[in-house]
């Protein structure tokens, strides 16, 4: 017997639609100017998921109390979110209201919502949608207030805990940031974590080749290792020794090749934040890159993860943004990365600082170990209790 059998042993479920139980409502149209011009302490939520849904904040509130949202439109329509105080959202975002508290809870209803919600969003025309008119159709459990109330219980739980591990993993990444800057910092001595170190250029201690095409409907099922530019912002971390993508043997002879220990460094973005991001190729086969990036070879001088940990700092940020071109796209050409200058110490320092970041690393973005695995394993343990909880059987329905 699982812990919802036990929970509804005896006991009776009632359905009803969203409708019947809650007032929906929409949000207003606030403009950025609006935000910039009515500037205050209580947030402003929209269809967004970063940031919890929080755009800005303004000098007055909409409601009130105990609600949740939506999302409306977009790529996050469908998402809900539960709210507790003083806030306003946006045309873009829809309000829940609990009609009658002695009747359902609203934690309880929002964590039904976050499985059901998704189901009703209409995608017709590339533009998701999930409006009132479909979202209040959506078929709401109503199981006696205390067994309500004690799945909230437990399912609270699980997130706290999530929250927990989020925070230590916030609180780790600041920690590495620190360390890393510390690091790989130059003191007026000319000394790095205490040891001599010799300003050079990036054309200096390496080699660095263009790359050229690589569009993704290159891509193969197998084949040739393949590294794409956006992958290095989008999926790739600091190191890998596999590829995510191939290419056929004909399509990697007309591309650029990426060797064991190479750093591949991306060159194009729309922000200057993913210019000048690096992955080091750790894989035993030979890949091959495309536009958009640049290959570092690295001499015997550098150690290519040493670098790539180096385009992390703040030394290496400013000098990058004095080089970068372009406003809505942004570029930093492989002859301007060769003119960045960067502290040279002896190798044994170098691969002493790498294997200090190298565990902060693991710590922070490892999804094999470290608190990211942790936090996937939490995450997943209560996706499964939410889904037994609230998988209500049919034999037990009251209409």
């Amino acid at each position: 017997m699982n812990n919802r059998t036990k929970l509804l042993k005896d006991e009776k479920v009632q359905w009803k639609t969203l409708g019947e139980v809650a007032e929906l409502k929409r949000g207003r149209v606030m403009s950025k100017e609006y935000l910039q011009e009515n500037k205050g302490d209580f947030p402003v939520y929209s269809s967004q998921t970063a940031n919890n849904g929080e755009i800005g904040k303004i000098e007055t509130f909409d409601f009130d109390g105990e609600y949740l949202t939506w999302t409306t439109d977009g790529a996050n329509a469908g998402t809900v979110f539960y709210r507790i105080g003083k806030f306003s959202i946006t045309n873009v975002c829809g309000l829940i209201k609990v009609i009658n508290e002695e009747e359902i809870v609203c934690k309880f209803l929002f964590y039904w919502l976050t499985i059901e919600a998704k189901k009703y969003v209409y995608s017709g025309m590339g533009n998701p949608k999930l409006m009132s008119n479909q979202i209040e159709k959506i078929k709401i459990p109503i199981p006696p207030l205390h067994i309500q109330q004690e799945i909230v219980a437990i399912l609270d739980k699980f997130t706290e805990l999530t929250a927990e591990l989020t925070a230590e993993l916030t609180a780790r990444k600041k920690q590495y940031d620190y360390y890393r800057e510390q690091l790989l910092s130059v003191d007026d001595k000319g000394l790095i974590n205490g040891v001599k170190a010799e300003w050079k250029t990036l054309g200096e201690v390496g080699e660095l080749v263009r790359g050229n095409g690589l569009p993704k409907s290159d891509f193969t099922e197998t084949g040739i290792p393949a590294i794409h530019y956006g992958q290095i912002y989008t999926y790739y971390k600091t190191h890998t020794t596999e590829t995510i993508s191939f290419v056929s043997p004909e399509t990697a002879e007309k591309l650029q090749k990426v060797n064991y220990g190479d750093v591949v460094i991306t060159n194009t973005s729309e922000n200057i934040e993913d210019v000048g991001k690096s992955l080091v190729y750790l894989g035993q086969e030979q890949a091959v890159t495309g536009g958009h990036a640049t290959i570092f070879k690295p001499s015997n001088e550098i150690l290519g993860k040493y670098f790539a940990y180096f385009t992390q700092t703040e030394i290496f940020a400013s000098q990058k943004r004095k080089l970068a071109k372009g406003t809505k796209v942004i570029d930093v050409s492989a002859k301007d990365l060769a003119k960045i200058k960067i502290p040279i110490p002896p190798l044994s320092e170098q691969e002493l600082i790498v294997s200090i970041l190298d565990k902060f690393d693991t710590l922070t973005t490892s999804i094999s170990e470290g608190l990211p695995k942790e936090i996937e394993l939490r995450q997943k343990q209560y996706a499964y209790y939410r889904e037994q909880l609230l998988d209500f059987p049919k034999n037990n329905i009251e209409s």
